[in-house]
C-alpha cells in the first residue's frame, strides 16, 4: 500500500543557527568557557555541525576593548579549527571600529554581503567635474 504525497510544497524546518549569547565585561583571560560552549554547539551540542554557522550576540559585552578583541578572535579560530564559523549579532559601533583598527573581519548578522559593483554600472560624471 502506498500514499500520495500531499499536494503543494514539502514542508521544510527552517534551519536557524544557534546562538552563543556572551555577557561582559570580559577579564583579560576569560576565553576558555566560551571556547567550550562554541565547541560543543559547533559538535552538534545545539544543532550546529561541520560547516555550520553559530551566531555570537556580542550586545552584551559591555565597552570595547582588547579582552573583547581576544575573545572574539579566538572563538573565531576555535569555529574554524572546527570548521564552522561565526556569526556576529548586534555588536557595538565601537567593537566594530576596534576590529577593523586590528584587521578583524567578522561577518555580521544583517549586514548585507559585499560584493563587486556589476559589469558596465559606472559612476555618473557632473559635467564641469575636472578629471583625475
Amino acid at each position: 500500500m502506498s500514499c500520495a504525497p500531499p499536494p503543494g510544497l514539502p514542508l521544510v524546518d527552517a534551519m536557524t543557527p544557534p546562538v552563543l549569547v556572551l555577557s561582559g565585561p570580559l577579564a583579560p583571560g576569560e576565553v576558555s568557557g566560551p571556547c567550550d560552549a562554541l565547541r560543543a554547539l559547533l559538535d552538534g551540542g545545539g544543532g550546529g555541525g561541520p560547516g555550520r554557522v553559530v551566531v555570537c550576540d556580542v550586545a552584551g559585552l559591555g565597552p570595547a576593548g582588547l579582552a573583547a578583541v581576544n575573545l572574539l578572535a579566538r572563538l573565531q579560530l576555535t569555529a574554524r579549527r572546527a570548521g564552522g564559523r561565526i556569526r556576529l549579532r548586534d555588536p557595538s559601533p565601537a567593537l566594530r571600529a576596534l576590529l577593523d583598527l586590528v584587521g578583524l573581519r567578522f561577518e555580521v548578522e544583517g549586514q548585507p554581503e559585499q560584493r563587486e559593483p556589476p559589469r558596465g554600472v559606472e559612476e555618473a560624471v557632473e559635467p564641469g567635474d575636472p578629471a583625475v
